[in-house]
């Protein structure tokens, strides 16, 4: 049992990170909406697509608020509960399971 309980510490571990990382590249990106990159400048174009299908959810369904874009704010808190909720329930199931 302790195989099994050693891969979901693995896993919580691999998920916090992949989003933690993700978290950075919607903070990178809403830095970058602020000045007037070049669209063709590959650091932009990797930012708005990695970033873009998710804020064009958020965004579609959250409503107008005034020239305010909130979607990257709220998908860095949809993150931060991941963290909290997901890895860590998978972090205390592996710890149990010891």
């Amino acid at each position: 049992m302790f195989v099994f309980a050693n891969l979901l510490s693995a896993i919580a571990a691999a998920l916090n990170l992949v989003l933690t990382l993700y978290m950075w590249i919607v903070i990178a990106r809403a830095l970058i909406s602020w000045v007037n990159p070049d669209p063709r400048n590959p650091i932009v174009r990797f930012l708005y697509n990695a970033t873009e299908p998710l804020l064009y959810r958020v965004r579609r369904v959250i409503p107008y608020m005034g020239g305010i874009d909130f979607s990257p704010l709220l998908v860095i808190i949809a993150i931060i509960f991941l963290q909290r909720f997901l890895v860590g329930s998978l972090d205390d199931l592996a710890y149990q399971m010891h």
